[in-house]
C-alpha cells in the first residue's frame, strides 16, 4: 500500500514510517496540516494516517477539506483526544476510523489493512461515473449525456485511470507508471497530446467540463457542479 502519514511529532512519525516500511507498505510523510493537504491532493494514496492536533492546519480540517473535494479516500484519525464525543467529532469531520493514543502499532496496522480493503476497488465496480460521463469497463464503451464517444486503447485506459481516482489530482508520473507502464520519464509530451485529445472528445460540446489541468501537479477529473 502507498500510505500518507501526518504527524507533527518527529519521533512518532519516523517510528511510524519505518514499522509500516518494515511491513512492506511505501510512506510518505507530512509534518503539518497544509503539508499534508499538499501531498494527498496528488492522490494515488491507499490511507491517509492523519493527526487531529496539528501546526497550520489541524487533521480534521484536513480531512474535511479533502472529502469538499470529492477525495475519498480513507482516513485514520489519530489523537489523544479519546472520549466518545472527540471520536464522533472526528468521524463527522469525514474520518474513516479513529484510533485514540497511545495505541500499539499492530492495532494501527490493523486497521490501516481494514480501510485499504474498504476503500479498494471491487471487481464488481465495473462502470465508472463521474456528472454525465459513464465508462463501462466491460463493453468497453464510454458516454456522455447518452451520447457515444469512440476513444482509442491509450484514450479509454487514460480516461479508466482518471476515472478511477475521480477527484483527485493525478500526478503524471502515476500516468506514466499506470497508463504507459512506463518507470522513467520518456522526456516527451505524450501525455499532453493523449489529454489534450481526450479533453476535446468527452468535454468539447458538453457543460460544464469535467478534466482540468492542475498546474504544476497534474490532471483531476470531477464534476464541478457538486
Amino acid at each position: 500500500m502507498r500510505l500518507l502519514v501526518v504527524e507533527d511529532d518527529r519521533d512518532a512519525a519516523d517510528y511510524l514510517r519505518k514499522a509500516l516500511r518494515e511491513a512492506g507498505h511505501v510512506v510518505d510523510l507530512a509534518a503539518d496540516g497544509e503539508e499534508g493537504l499538499a501531498f494527498a491532493r496528488e492522490g494515488g494514496y491507499d490511507v491517509l494516517v492523519v493527526d487531529r492536533m496539528l501546526p497550520r492546519r489541524d487533521g480534521l480540517s484536513l480531512i474535511a477539506e479533502l472529502r469538499a473535494r470529492g477525495d475519498q479516500t480513507p482516513a485514520l484519525i489519530l489523537s489523544a483526544l479519546g472520549q466518545v464525543d472527540d471520536r464522533v467529532t472526528g468521524l463527522r469531520a469525514g474520518g474513516d476510523d479513529y484510533l485514540p493514543k497511545p495505541y500499539s502499532f499492530s492495532e494501527l496496522l490493523a486497521r490501516v489493512e481494514v480501510l485499504a480493503r474498504r476503500g479498494a476497488p471491487q471487481a464488481a465496480d465495473t462502470v465508472y461515473r463521474v456528472a454525465d460521463l459513464e465508462l463501462d469497463r466491460l463493453a468497453h464503451r464510454c458516454t456522455r449525456a447518452g451520447q457515444e464517444i469512440p476513444l482509442q486503447p491509450r484514450e479509454f485506459r487514460l480516461l479508466e485511470y482518471l476515472m478511477r481516482h475521480a477527484g483527485q489530482v493525478v500526478t503524471r508520473t502515476m500516468l506514466l507508471e499506470n497508463v504507459w507502464d512506463y518507470h522513467f520519464d520518456p522526456q516527451t509530451n505524450v501525455i499532453d497530446v493523449h489529454v489534450s485529445r481526450l479533453r476535446s472528445k468527452i468535454d468539447k460540446g458538453f457543460d460544464p467540463p469535467l478534466l482540468q489541468t492542475v498546474r504544476g501537479a497534474g490532471y483531476i477529473i470531477r464534476d464541478v457542479a457538486r
